[in-house]
């Protein structure tokens, strides 16, 4: 494992030496449902796409994006999708003036800045409120609709029209659901999804009690993927106890009691 920091917040890298897991279908798209990245903040979208293509990464977008000014919510808003080496997709994200959080009009010369949100795919935005909001406290902090050109060629799927809505917990990366209204053939997540399958991706949460925790998932009957709390002697990865579950649509969540 590999923790890297970016400004305020931290990405874990994981790789199984034993066993190894399968690698990310070729034909994976971004309206599928196990579909996950994180945004990271630039100061400057011309820069950073050009740092990034002095280093030869893949395309997933078919080149940086700026969300028209008909769209009032997200008016200005400049991103760009590529992969990992691994197939995993992340985006670049700039934030004009008067749009995001406002830490991220202060720069300091930086140019690649922290992880804004993670964002994934989901089938019902309703439903998964019900999981984020209702059941783990999260606050919506803002909704949009986007469609048209830009939006097919930031997702790179054809008629591509979404609803857009952020989560925020106390402090941390938010969470952004993604809700194709069209088109709405994405693929579930495979059920038998395991941790060491390069599409795996995990969201960590923090609790005061990791065992409240997944006693509130179990009695409100949601996948919890560890057969019991985990406890970790010594702290060995960071935190003392934990497990795993799945959202409604599969995506895997970390829950981590310090």
């Amino acid at each position: 494992m590999a923790r890297l920091e970016l400004g305020d917040e931290t990405i874990e890298l994981t790789q199984y030496l034993a066993p190894e897991g399968r690698p990310i279908p070729p034909d994976w798209r971004s309206n599928d449902l196990w579909f996950q990245h994180i945004a990271i903040v630039v100061s400057d979208m011309d820069k950073a796409y050009q740092q990034l293509r002095s280093h030869k990464v893949r395309h997933a977008s078919t080149g940086p994006q700026t969300i028209p000014v008909t769209n009032i919510a997200a008016a200005g808003i400049r991103a760009f999708y590529f992969k990992d080496p691994d197939g995993h997709n992340l985006e670049i994200i700039f934030f004009p003036p008067g749009k995001g959080d406002p830490r991220w009009q202060n720069s300091g010369n930086k140019l690649f800045l922290g992880i804004d949100h993670t964002a994934i795919v989901v089938s019902s935005t309703q439903n998964s409120l019900k999981y984020y909001r209702d059941t783990l406290g999260l606050k919506l902090a803002g909704e949009s609709m986007n469609n048209g050109a830009e939006q097919e060629h930031l997702n790179n799927v054809a008629g591509a029209r979404l609803r857009i809505s952020g989560l925020r917990a106390q402090s941390g990366p938010g969470i952004e659901f993604l809700e194709y209204l069209a088109p709405r053939d994405g693929r579930p997540a495979p059920r038998d999804t395991r941790a060491n399958d390069l599409w795996h991706w995990q969201t960590t949460l923090t609790t005061d009690s990791a065992m409240n925790a997944t006693q509130k998932l179990r009695a409100a009957k949601r996948r919890v993927i560890s057969p019991s709390v985990a406890e970790l002697p010594g702290k060995s990865l960071g935190f003392a106890r934990g497990f795993l579950a799945r959202d409604p649509d599969g995506h895997g969540l970390q829950f981590i009691e310090k």
